[in-house]
C-alpha cells in the first residue's frame, strides 16, 4: 500500500470517529507511520486531505456516472439520490462540529472555497443535470431545475442526518428503494 494510501486510510478513520474539528494532523500522521511534513507533502493542508478522504474514501456522486439524454431521467435521479444519501450519511460523523463552532466553520468555509469545494456543490451537478435535461427536452421548459435540485439535494441530506440522530455512526445506509421514491417525487411534477 502506498503511503499515500495509508494516510488517506488512517485519516478516514480518525475524522469518523473524532470528526474534522477535533482530529489533528499530527494524529493521523502518526497513525499512518509518516511524519507530519510527509501528509503536508502529499496533501498540503487538512482541507485537502479532508477532501481526499471524502472524494476517495466515501461513497458519493463522483462515483455515479449519469449524462444527460442517456438512460431515463428518474433512474439517473435516483442513482445520483441513493449516492448522495450515502455521502451524506457517512460525512456528517466527520463535519458535525464544525456546525457548533462559528470560528472553525468560517475558516473550514473559506479553505473549501480555494479549493472550489464544498456543499453547494452537490446542489450545483444536481442543478447542472436537471437544466441538461430541460434543455434536451426530457423535462418540461417550465420546470425549475434549481428548486428540483434543492428539493431533492435536501431530503437526501435530511434523510442521512436522520438515520444518524436515531442511529449513530453505524447506522445502516437507506435503501435504494427509498432513494427511488425521492427521485420520483421530484421527477413525475417535471414531466
Amino acid at each position: 500500500m502506498s503511503t499515500r494510501e495509508k494516510i488517506l486510510d488512517a485519516a478516514a478513520g480518525i475524522l469518523r470517529s473524532r470528526g474534522v474539528v477535533h482530529a489533528t494532523t499530527k494524529e493521523i500522521a502518526q497513525a499512518s507511520g509518516v511524519s507530519e511534513p510527509t501528509l503536508y507533502k502529499y496533501f498540503g493542508d487538512k482541507e485537502r486531505l479532508l477532501l481526499a478522504v471524502l472524494d476517495e474514501r466515501l461513497p458519493g456522486m463522483s462515483r455515479v456516472t449519469v449524462r444527460p439524454g442517456e438512460g431515463d431521467v428518474e433512474d439517473n435521479l435516483a442513482a445520483l439520490a441513493h449516492a448522495a444519501l450515502d455521502f451524506y450519511q457517512r460525512a456528517i460523523p466527520m463535519l458535525g462540529a464544525l456546525f457548533a463552532d462559528p470560528r472553525r466553520m468560517a475558516a473550514h468555509r473559506e479553505a473549501m472555497g480555494r479549493h472550489g469545494a464544498g456543499p453547494e456543490q452537490a446542489l450545483v451537478g444536481f442543478t447542472a443535470y436537471l437544466r441538461a435535461e430541460q434543455d434536451l427536452g426530457r423535462i418540461a421548459p417550465d420546470a425549475d431545475p434549481g428548486a428540483s435540485a434543492g428539493l431533492l439535494v435536501g431530503a437526501c441530506f435530511q434523510e442521512a442526518f436522520l438515520r444518524y440522530y436515531a442511529q449513530g455512526v453505524d447506522a445502516p445506509a437507506a435503501p435504494r428503494d427509498f432513494a427511488e421514491g425521492l427521485a420520483r417525487a421530484v421527477v413525475r411534477p417535471l414531466l
